[in-house]
């Protein structure tokens, strides 16, 4: 699941929660003592440190929905399979891919693209109405932990389904009246004037008129970013009930595997480009948007190439695909692999484990989105993790990230992300970052999805300019160079102040210029990292 935070009904219903600041423009790449914004100092570190000394480029792999290969800002700056001829259907560079030219997508085939998908949970008890147990009956279970995994899975079914049908009809029935007032002014796009003429008999009335007075002063019923946010949250509720906690629904036939040969590698299509490309755009933009072109936003690195991996419906992505998009970028080249998605449950996470140990043996840093449920995932875990189900330790090459927002003291972490003493290593900007989009479009969006890619784009600046520094070296020098947060925020999904130190490992904000000075100190042996 792509991690944007959901869009709630409740928070949408009143139009004043549209009526906020603005963040300011490239706040992400700002400096905390410079600029008086708390970004990561990338524009600092540009201007006032040696980088550039290494000309080869560092190649980044996004695990992802899909990236717009053609957008203005990220064109000159993607991964080519130099060593495969376009278009031939010959698997020239014989890695298993035909015609891998920027990355692969392995929820692609013959057949289609897959855009929609189920939650995984829903999978799991769909897998057994498939098999011909009915609805409501208790399966026969082979083990007590298939026990487990669908009794989990029931759980989070009962609990989000319910709720999400509710908001889906309340949205729709909102939507509905929102639309029928605007229609009773006898224009698609009516005045303030047209609008004053209707009545206000009841409350109803009164507050309807509220919300289309503002969305009329802010654009209008097509562009008022009122009406963009909510027809996205109608959108995004009606795929939830439709596709994602439908248990009938499976696109997987389209992919063409053998779903269950868990080590099956060689499926899917190179079609990276496949519809819903949004957020992949977005992350990848973060990272390796072109700095140099003066058009749109700058991404972190200035010499990164982004290889494409598709692998995140609108829906939970698959641990198998998941595993072998690992796997590719670590055999094509991949120095940091961004994983911006996740979800309740992983009923195939030792093929993941697997696949995150042979990346440590290639030298890849895995930076992991930590999720925006507001929960501390040292209670609740959100997959993938970097704990291996079978040893119960820790990967060394992984770095989780929580966001923070470019508002300050109790705003500083964002209400949204996850946290955690022990699960969440270090903060990054993820609240109102713009970025690429679509057809050469730009767009603010918020989650631990955009803070993710903001660490990866950091540590491809160290290993760029630093290529002998190892993957779990530029681990280190990330979080020991971060700056501490030292004011009370707010812990998220509560109304409680705590420390940033007590809701992750550093208590600390990710900052690109401090670390390429540690990174330098640590080249010429000057500062010796713990083993």
């Amino acid at each position: 699941m792509r991690v944007f935070p959901l869009l709630l009904t409740g928070a949408l219903l009143s139009f004043n929660a549209f009526a906020q600041k603005q963040a300011p423009d490239n706040w992400f790449n700002l400096d905390p003592k410079q600029d008086k914004i708390w970004g990561v100092s990338t524009e600092r570190a540009y201007k006032e440190l040696p980088i550039g000394k290494n000309s080869e480029k560092i190649i980044v792999a996004v695990i992802d929905a899909g990236t717009d290969i053609n957008h203005e800002d990220l064109k000159g700056n993607l991964w080519v399979n130099t060593k495969e001829i376009p278009g031939n259907g010959i698997d020239d560079d014989k890695n298993g891919y035909i015609d891998d030219i920027n990355g692969w997508s392995f929820i692609g085939g013959a057949k289609g693209n897959v855009k929609e998908d189920t939650y995984e949970y829903t999978r799991i008890l769909g897998s057994y109405l498939a098999k011909g147990v009915k609805e409501g009956e208790t399966p026969n279970f082979k083990t007590p932990e298939e026990k487990a995994l669908y009794e989990a899975a029931l759980k989070l079914y009962e609990e989000n389904y319910k709720s999400t049908k509710g908001q889906y009809d309340q949205f729709t029935e909102l939507m509905d009246k929102i639309e029928a007032t605007i229609k009773k002014t006898g224009s698609k796009n009516p005045t303030m004037a047209m609008l004053g003429l209707l009545p206000e008999t009841t409350k109803e009335e009164k507050s309807l008129k509220q919300i289309v007075s503002y969305i009329i002063m802010t654009g209008g019923p097509e562009e008022s970013p009122v009406m963009v946010s909510f027809r996205e949250a109608q959108e995004q509720l009606a795929t939830m009930v439709n596709y994602n906690l439908n248990k009938s629904f499976d696109p997987r036939y389209m992919v063409g595997d053998n779903y269950d040969d868990l080590k099956e590698r060689y499926y899917g299509n190179n079609q990276v480009s496949a519809p819903n490309t949004d957020h992949g755009t977005h992350v990848a933009g973060i990272i390796a948007a072109d700095r140099n072109n003066d058009i749109g936003i700058k991404g972190i690195s200035d010499r990164a190439l982004i290889m494409t991996l598709r692998v995140v419906p609108n829906g939970d992505e698959r641990d198998k695909d998941i595993a072998n998009a690992i796997r590719y970028a670590a055999d094509n080249g991949a120095k940091v692999i961004n994983m911006s998605f996740g979800k309740k449950l992983s009923p195939n996470k030792d093929i993941i484990d697997e696949a995150v140990a042979y990346a440590m043996s290639k030298d890849v840093l895995l930076i992991h989105a930590a999720g925006n449920d507001g929960k501390d995932i040292t209670k609740e875990d959100f997959y993938p993790t970097a704990t291996n189900a079978k040893t119960g330790l820790k990967a060394a090459n992984w770095i989780e990230v929580g966001a923070c927002s470019w508002e300050g003291k109790k705003k500083r972490v964002a209400d949204f992300s996850n946290y955690g003493l022990t699960g969440v290593e270090v903060f990054a900007p993820g609240v109102d970052l713009n970025s690429c989009y679509p057809d050469s479009k730009y767009k603010s969006n918020s989650g631990t999805s955009m803070a993710a890619p903001v660490v990866s784009g950091i540590a491809a600046v160290i290993r760029q300019n630093y290529p002998k520094l190892t993957a779990v070296q530029t681990k280190q020098i990330i979080l020991m160079s971060a700056i501490p947060c030292k004011e009370k925020v707010m812990l998220p999904g509560s109304k409680k102040k705590t420390k940033m130190k007590k809701i992750s490992v550093t208590g600390a904000i990710v900052n690109v210029y401090e670390a390429l000075l540690l990174a330098e100190k640590v080249s010429k042996g000057e500062v010796t990292l713990p083993q």
